[in-house]
């Protein structure tokens, strides 16, 4: 395995007293204040200690698999033991704790934690660590000895197995998950095992700077808004856990872009409260309790200024929708604990409103502003389908005028309901099938198709150039080796005007064969070709109207009825476009516009 230059020295480590992790001992006084004083976060902590009162009642949790993970199971162990273990420490309330421990001893009952997918064994591995530190001084030798053991041979042995550990060299979420779930169970159970859990520690801090380092060099998340969530959300419960214990993170949070990447989720929430969900991401765009950690750690209270409004505006009854509401809703606590250090009343709007994340992911974004549902709204993506959880997105764009979306990304199809069908999901090689799958695929996305072919897998389209300027502000794509295979340039340019009206224009050589140019935009209105060519597209009342200047283009409306048994459904939506062939060893630019229309 590489290793990473040395962070942290193999030695006995200073690690404070029970309870450790995340709030320690005496800090639920700070977590008291401030929901007595605010009463947003005093809703939210009524509400995880009613969802606990519910929590009494219910069955144990049991080993049922869902396919071939047994996620949901240990998320759900998230919820319980975390919400319940909070809910004891702040109202001294015995059965809280009483019930936690039976959830803990009961999950350490199970024949493993399935380490053939091994997020499973990650999160499992958190959700007792947790309940083990913050209710340690309640637990008997024996429900101590049996905790422990099960993170021992149900977590720390499987990932020591060369069949299972191939999260450590990652560059993605697995990697922060896996490690960030297992460094929880050597921080809590250190006095048990003072040398493995220090050669532990030392493995999972030097093996997350493999997926640190894809946030370089200024905070883009190649995986997109959704999986920003999941990754960066262990990544901050591990470092916050290595600095309640030990007193640093050993240099994990200066990684470059690290920090910055809260500035990158900011900017991936659009006006209309929905997020640009490029690759594999739901359109939702919930409350990420991380950021508050984020604006802690960095001084700037603007980054929470999206996340204070949404936790303003939730619903009477939010606990029923939760999990949509709250990105990694089962570590809704954490929210509360990393509040708790904050001056709720000096969060402002932030002042910028461009971006260009460069990096593995490159993505251009444009917001016209921060307070109103009705501002403009302009996201480019540039990048690579060999990207983790990427669709063939390179050039497609995101718009929204007027306070509605007319260019829009259909989301991610749950995987479950692939991969029980047979679907090779996860096959990502030239001609695999994932890139059958209708929502991942390039047909589906607002971008270029040439010659009815899927993009080149090992490609890269970098932005080239960005405009931000009150006239013009968009980007630059060099698709031209997304289309290697079918013609010999290809360069995309998007913007909006000085009345943030949409331009594209796509630039395309053609080599020694004829390229057939299929330009799609997906969209949420309802569409109508007009005799003169151009396609009128209506919603909520408002009308846009798409057109192009070049003569020879055909305009289009294509269903978005799926193709394949297999292909979620996409009620609500078409695509609208053009066709146009160009010539062999000829160039042409297509232009195309979108302006609001009487």
């Amino acid at each position: 395995m590489l290793i990473p230059p040395v962070l942290c020295a193999q030695e006995e480590f200073a690690v404070s007293g029970h309870p450790r992790l995340l709030m320690k001992a005496g800090e639920e006084a700070m977590v008291a204040d401030m929901i007595a004083r605010d009463p947003v976060m005093g809703r939210i902590h009524g509400a995880i200690v009613t969802e606990c009162d519910l929590m009494l009642d219910l069955p144990p949790l049991e080993r049922v698999m869902k396919g071939k993970r047994l996620l949901h199971t240990s998320r759900e162990a998230i919820r319980r033991i975390f919400w319940l273990s909070y809910s004891y420490r702040m109202t001294g309330k015995p059965a809280y704790a009483e019930r936690a421990v039976e959830e803990m001893i009961n999950v350490c009952a199970f024949k493993d934690w399935n380490p053939s997918h091994f997020l499973d064994v990650g999160e499992m591995v958190l959700a007792v660590s947790i309940g083990y530190d913050w209710l340690y001084d309640l637990l008997t030798p024996l429900q101590r000895q049996t905790v422990k053991d099960a993170i021992v041979e149900k977590g720390f042995v499987p990932a020591d197995d060369e069949r299972y550990a191939g999260f450590y060299n990652l560059d993605n979420n697995w990697n922060q998950v896996c490690c960030g779930g297992l460094l929880y169970g050597a921080l809590a159970t250190y006095e048990e095992h003072p040398e493995l859990a220090g050669e532990l520690i030392d493995l999972y801090v030097k093996s997350v700077p493999f997926a640190l380092a894809v946030y370089g060099p200024d905070g883009g998340y190649p995986e997109g808004f959704h999986y920003w969530g999941y990754g960066t959300s262990f990544q901050v419960m591990m470092i916050a856990a290595l600095e309640s214990a030990l007193g640093t993170d050993f240099g994990l949070s200066s990684y470059p872009g690290f920090l910055e990447s809260s500035s990158f989720v900011q900017f991936m929430t659009a006006p209309g409260g929905v997020s640009y969900n490029f690759s594999d991401a739901p359109q939702r765009a919930p409350c990420n309790p991380m950021m508050f950690w984020f604006a802690s750690k960095t001084g700037d209270m603007s980054r929470v200024w999206l996340e204070k409004r949404n936790l303003e505006n939730l619903p009477e009854d939010f606990m029923n929708d939760a999990d949509r509401l709250f990105s990694e809703y089962r570590l809704l606590p954490s929210l509360l604990v990393f509040c708790s250090k904050l001056d709720m009343e000096a969060i402002r709007p932030p002042k910028e409103n461009f971006r260009f994340f460069d990096g593995k992911t490159p993505v251009f974004v444009y917001r016209e502003g921060w307070s109103r549902k009705d501002d403009a709204y302009l996201g480019v993506k540039g990048g690579s389908p060999l990207t983790s959880h990427s669709h063939m997105d390179a050039g497609s764009f995101v718009y929204e005028y007027d306070g509605l979306r007319w260019s829009s990304e259909l989301g991610m199809q749950d995987y479950y309901s692939l991969e029980s069908l047979g679907v090779r999901l996860w096959d990502g090689h030239e001609g695999g099938q994932r890139w059958d799958v209708f929502r991942i695929g390039n047909e589906s996305h607002s971008t270029l198709t040439l010659n009815g072919k899927h993009h080149v897998v090992k490609s890269f389209a970098p932005i080239v150039g960005t405009w931000r300027e009150k006239s013009r502000k968009g980007a630059v794509v060099d698709m031209s080796t997304t289309f290697s295979h079918v013609a010999d340039s290809v360069v995309r340019s998007v913007w909006l005007d000085r009345r943030n009206h949409l331009h594209v224009s796509d630039f395309i050589q053609a080599g020694e064969e004829d390229v057939d140019v299929m330009w799609v935009m997906t969209t949420p209105a309802s569409a109508q070709i007009l005799t003169d060519g151009r396609i009128l597209l209506e919603q909520e009342g408002k009308r846009m109207m798409l057109k192009t200047s070049d003569a020879g283009a055909v305009p289009h409306v294509w269903s978005n009825e799926p193709p394949h048994e297999y292909d979620a459904p996409n009620p609500g939506t078409c695509r609208v476009g053009y066709t146009i062939t160009v010539p062999a060893g000829k160039a042409l630019t297509l232009s195309v516009s979108l302006s609001p229309s009487r």
